[in-house]
């Protein structure tokens, strides 16, 4: 072949924008979610993590740090996303409300921090339920965009994908008035200037805006989408 032959490019127009869960929808809608994805859906909310790092995230990352009560996880390079040779480990700030999270899931399972077990009995060949079943033991989630989610999203809330909780984290710490400096730190954005490592004042500056986004009552300064979607559900 003398030369390589055009390529026609799709257009990319119509891509779907991100879309904002309300406060309304996750209180109507998160605890229909299976248990472990409802978990994993509200911890993504409190701490604005990609899917790949909540599902990947383990007890060996996990930082203690007893004179602030605060519980962290730094991520090693390899898990980050980002430019090949430029990765570096990342912080993972838990508020009050990922913490709690944490705690609940702690012991199921010696690396991974989420996992899923499978309780539910076989039937046996005459429909009653074998008594020597073993359950499984717990094993890590691969994704959270699964079956169960899947028919979650189609039988209550609609169109919304799972980066649609780290879009929401994100526009809930912006309508809370956190700086955008600390925004770009908690959602992991990279900016010119941007530490190497982070201080203990640095993670008391995150926790204390991820605290602004456990309840509503800090969203004083709403996004226009938000209040138009919020309109529309009350009409």
């Amino acid at each position: 072949m003398p030369a390589a032959p055009l390529i026609t490019m799709v257009p990319g127009g119509d891509e779907r924008p991100p879309r904002q869960l309300t406060w309304q929808e996750q209180r109507e809608h998160l605890s229909k979610l299976p248990d472990h994805l409802a978990r994993m859906a509200l911890f993504d909310l409190n701490c604005g993590a990609r899917e790949e790092v909540i599902c990947g995230l383990r007890w060996e990352w996990e930082v203690k740090i007893p004179e602030l009560d605060v519980v962290t996880f730094v991520v090693p390079p390899d898990f980050v996303k980002g430019i090949t040779g430029k990765k570096r480990s990342r912080v993972l700030v838990c508020n009050s409300i990922a913490r709690s999270i944490i705690e609940e899931v702690r012991g199921q399972h010696p690396e991974f921090v989420f996992v899923y077990q499978r309780n539910r009995h076989r039937a046996g060949s005459l429909g009653t339920s074998r008594r020597n079943h073993t359950p499984k033991p717990p094993h890590p989630i691969q994704t959270m965009n699964n079956t169960g989610w899947q028919n979650w999203r189609d039988r209550t809330i609609g169109d919304i994908h799972v980066h649609d909780l780290r879009h929401t984290a994100g526009m809930r710490l912006r309508e809370a008035g956190v700086a955008e400096e600390t925004r770009a730190d908690i959602l992991w954005h990279t900016r010119k200037g941007m530490p190497q490592h982070y201080a203990v004042a640095q993670v008391v500056e995150i926790f204390g805006a991820l605290e602004k986004i456990t309840s509503e009552k800090h969203a004083f300064n709403k996004t226009l989408d938000s209040i138009a979607r919020e309109q529309r559900r009350t009409a």
